[in-house]
């Protein structure tokens, strides 16, 4: 599950995408890139995340003009504060996309009412919590998606796992070749052993390996995109820290490689591409042999600016697995795309997600300073039973606290569906509490035996409900239009129209599954680029 360092470089491409970013920041622009005469482009890519970005970088290569859609903003203007965005212990409306209130994963400390804050007016912020009956969904809200509020690990799934999970797709080319790619193209590196081993902002991971180890666990070193060189540079304070001022969940300042610094940098580059922000997509209609895609553009406050229509050949979704599922579950009920396959809205699972944490006994101090990046994980994934890779998560609340957090990732066959709602006009999630006990019974057998060794117990303090599991929600949402089932085996699911995100991963994939969607995208939009769009 650890990959090689493959850093990426800056090229005059990439340099010049960058320009495009901060120049149309600088003017308050939502449109960045070349604008576009015509209410048409050749592709038009929904979505801003990983799979969108690599599909929108490989069209501009190839000349082909296109349109990116991003319901969120971009974010390089700093705040008030001088900064772009705001700190996990210290949010501001930059935080959540439209809440009133913060909705951290964690719900108290100590079993106080210290940890959401109330924000006031509701504001286009970074991260959004999508709330169903017993599963909420994290996902991103800007240029650049899930990228600029995850915790960055990028980790390869094992190949027999993915060869399970995906049977139909050549492991050879993306063991290959496109895993290799991916990890170039993020700028994925891996820590200093040294530095892991010396310093006290990962005092907090090494603690929790020795007691993995106690229990006869294995551990991993689990690269990542945050730029480790520069985090050395935090500690020394020769550079404004992000890592350690405790941010991470509402963005990182510095340090982190997101996909604004990588391929939407590099699409921006190419001349090709423009990216349209605050705009979401609305409707889908055919068109000839294209698309017509209605669009509602609003302000930071959520307030209606314009409504319109781009028309577009070649059309990629990828807005997520919930984005991308809401879209095409829509267009089909509606009657705008009345033929899509049977199969979208099925498959969905939260990547056997679950968070736990333990209270370590007074002699294993986690540490008051801890780097909010993590790169440590519990690997008992060859358990023949109960399955799980458990990141080794900070909890860098500024003092002491002698916990260790946990964000597990098991094997659970429950999947849930997705089904239109006409009233609201929205998907609906059918989860049931139930179809987490899985995931929990993996992560307890785990965690059970290191107490049983360690002689420590689970913290009880930080999830409602006074629990020492939490599985109703998840970082890592996949599925819904699978591929091979809602699309054929590069992710068509009609004419011109294709997928290109986590929808088509089926439930869970073992590890985080950012560098597997990039890997797959870029597997995909080969084969796109050499029978559908060659030529046009």
């Amino acid at each position: 599950m650890i990959s090689e360092n493959l850093p990426s470089a800056m090229t005059r491409r990439r340099f010049a995408g960058l320009t495009a970013l901060t120049a149309a920041a600088a003017t308050g622009l939502t449109r960045i890139g070349p604008a576009a005469a015509t209410p048409y482009t050749t592709a038009l890519v929904v979505g801003t995340g990983y799979g969108a970005a690599v599909t929108a970088l490989r069209l501009g290569e190839a000349g082909v003009p296109t349109t990116m859609i991003e319901m969120g903003q971009q974010w390089n203007i700093p705040g008030p504060d001088g900064k772009v965005f705001c700190s996990t212990l210290n949010p501001d409306r930059r935080s959540m996309w439209f809440h009133r209130r913060t909705e951290a994963p964690l719900d108290t400390f100590l079993w106080l009412d210290v940890v959401n804050r109330d924000l006031g007016t509701p504001y286009a912020g970074v991260l959004d919590r999508i709330d169903y009956p017993n599963m909420d969904v994290y996902v991103g809200r800007g240029v650049g998606g899930g990228s600029l509020v995850n915790g960055g690990m990028a980790p390869t799934p094992q190949r027999a796992y993915f060869e399970k999970v995906l049977p139909n797709v050549d492991a050879d080319a993306m063991y290959g070749r496109y895993f290799p790619l991916a990890r170039r193209m993020l700028g994925v590196n891996t820590i200093d052993p040294r530095y892991l081993e010396r310093s006290p902002v990962y005092q907090y991971a090494r603690v929790s390996r020795k007691l993995a180890h106690q229990a006869g666990f294995r551990t991993a070193v689990v690269p990542n995109v945050y730029d480790f060189a520069y985090l050395e540079q935090e500690e020394r304070n020769a550079v404004p820290r992000s890592a350690l001022a405790g941010e991470v969940i509402y963005g990182n300042n510095h340090g982190k490689k997101s996909l604004d610094k990588t391929y939407l940098a590099d699409a921006l580059g190419t001349g090709n591409v423009t990216i349209r922000t605050l705009t979401r997509v609305t409707t889908i209609h055919r068109q000839g042999a294209g698309y017509l895609v209605g669009l509602e553009q609003i302000d930071a406050t959520g307030t209606v600016l314009r409504r319109s229509e781009l028309a577009c050949r070649y059309l990629f979704l990828g807005a997520g697995s919930v984005g991308t599922t809401e879209l095409l579950l829509r267009a089909r009920e509606t009657g705008t795309l009345p033929d899509l396959p049977d199969a979208i809205g099925t498959g969905w699972g939260g990547n056997g997600n679950v968070m736990t944490a333990r209270a370590n006994q007074l002699w294993d101090p986690t540490g008051a300073l801890q780097s909010t990046i993590p790169t440590l994980a519990i690997d008992n994934w060859d358990d023949p039973v109960h399955p799980a890779f458990a990141e080794i998560a900070p909890l860098p609340v500024g003092l002491e606290t002698w916990a260790s957090l946990y964000l597990a990732i098991t094997v659970n066959p429950e999947r849930g569906r997705f089904t239109y709602n006409h009233s609201t006009d929205r998907a609906d999630l059918h989860w049931s509490a139930g179809q987490s006990a899985p995931s929990i019974r993996s992560a307890k057998a785990l965690f059970d035996r290191i107490n049983r060794a360690a002689g420590t117990t689970y913290r009880y303090d930080l999830f409602a409900g006074n629990r020492a599991f939490a599985a109703d929600f998840c970082y890592h949402p996949l599925g819904g239009c699978l591929l091979g089932e809602a699309t054929d085996p590069y992710g068509r699911v009609a004419p011109n129209l294709y997928v290109t995100d986590g929808s088509l991963i089926p439930g869970s994939l073992g590890v985080n599954p950012f560098v597997t969607i990039t890997a797959l995208a870029e597997r995909n939009i080969a084969r796109v680029l050499a029978t559908d769009v060659k030529g046009s």
